[in-house]
């Protein structure tokens, strides 16, 4: 058989809306990825913090296989009742906050995020959204709209209106606007793409109580950060929250989110407020199941906490011993960024990291995030840094 020329056809028949380097991924293991000739990568992305357990982790391909071999979606979709989807929801429930009783599956975190926005508006009956300067909440029509990056708002227009955006960290800048008809505050507990942004460790906190003395919903955006990516389940845990929106880890790399809310908001919607062909579908359900009870059943926090402490001492090392590069190492558990000097400081250390065999991820230009599988060891981070500090020294 031929051998298939990826680049050829991917550059002419793919929607180029991704910068992409000459690298086709062809399998992974573990924090592994390999390339159609066979070179092996240490992949400390994890598909965009996606891949949690790491690449083909075998619950999830054992949950794949036996769930297809009875059903993959269910006949009307979400309008009947699925055996896997309970187990699920049961099981989401033992890790989700007491107050948040109801749960939908969605395909994503931008649906997810964009029915949070959708449902806040009619539970409510107001109509504004705060949001937050540098968020990034997706890029359905609805989640562009509520992203605090102009240049993810600006080239689409007409944007849905009544968004209000407020920096970061800062409550008296949501106390100001937060009685102009306001329905909901959606916010990351610590900014991902805006450059992995951390607050003080009481913003989540006195945000929420600001919203409940305004009867105004806090929907928290756990995309990123949710399920052990920052150490605990959630990084909201111990806040009162109105809505919780997840996806990315949730299921190891299958397309899945949700989001789950409170009995309050659940008695003021109605029959057909929202639906989705394949929210919810069986075979994603199983892989959820499969990827969460791992966790519980191995603690995988205590993993993150420990590798994680390491890797930020140690590139704390590096930040003091090459202040000249590194402007600054922050984070929590396995979602840290270095943001250095400059854009081509950090195209440089991409580019020759990727040569020798480390994948990272560059976002706002100049800020590097690490944010690999929930089950690296420290022998195999220890790897990376390795790699990285060559590529550091010679950019």
């Amino acid at each position: 058989m031929e051998k298939l020329n990826t680049y050829e056809i991917e550059d002419e028949c793919y929607a180029s809306f991704a910068k992409k380097p000459k690298l086709s991924i062809e399998k992974g293991e573990g924090v592994y990825a390999y390339d159609e000739n066979g070179k092996k990568y240490l992949d400390l992305t994890a598909g965009w913090g996606v891949t949690s357990l790491g690449h083909a982790h075998p619950v999830i391909a054992e949950a794949l296989c036996q769930q297809s071999k009875k059903i993959i979606q269910n006949p009307n979709s979400g309008a009947t009742y699925s055996p896997a989807r309970s187990k699920l929801l049961l099981l989401m429930r033992e890790i989700l906050p007491d107050n948040l009783t109801r749960i939908f599956f969605s395909n994503s975190g931008a649906e997810a995020n964009d029915a949070a926005i959708k449902l806040a508006r009619k539970a409510t009956g107001k109509l504004n959204i705060i949001s937050a300067e540098k968020s990034f909440h997706g890029r359905t029509i609805s989640t562009v709209s509520a992203t605090g990056q102009n240049v993810h708002r600006n080239k689409f227009n007409p944007l849905i209106p009544h968004h209000i955006f407020v920096p970061y960290n800062d409550i008296a800048a949501v106390e100001r606007v937060i009685d102009n008809d306001v329905a909901a505050v959606i916010v990351e507990p610590i900014q991902g793409e805006g450059g992995i942004n951390v607050p003080d460790s009481d913003y989540l906190a006195k945000l929420s109580s600001l919203c409940t003395e305004h009867n105004v919903l806090l929907i928290v955006d756990e995309i990123q950060t949710g399920f052990c990516r920052t150490g605990p389940m959630f990084l909201s845990d111990g806040v009162k929250i109105d809505i919780l929106t997840m996806a990315k880890g949730i299921a190891g790399g299958f397309p899945f989110g949700a989001f789950a809310f409170s009995e309050e908001i659940h008695d003021k919607l109605e029959k057909g407020d929202h639906g989705g062909t394949y929210c919810g579908n069986p075979l994603g359900c199983a892989v959820a199941y499969s990827v969460i009870k791992y966790m519980l059943d191995n603690e995988i926090w205590e993993n993150v906490d420990d590798v994680g402490g390491y890797a930020l001492t140690e590139l704390n090392k590096l930040k003091n011993e090459y202040p000249h590069l590194i402007k600054d190492v922050r984070g929590k558990g396995l979602l840290i960024a270095v943001e250095v000097v400059d854009e081509n400081t950090a195209a440089s250390i991409y580019s020759k990291c990727l040569d020798w065999g480390l994948i990272l991820n560059v976002t706002q230009g100049n800020i590097i995030r690490l944010f690999p599988a929930l089950n690296i060891s420290k022998e195999q981070l220890e790897e990376g840094l390795v790699i990285f500090k060559r590529a550091l020294t010679t950019s």
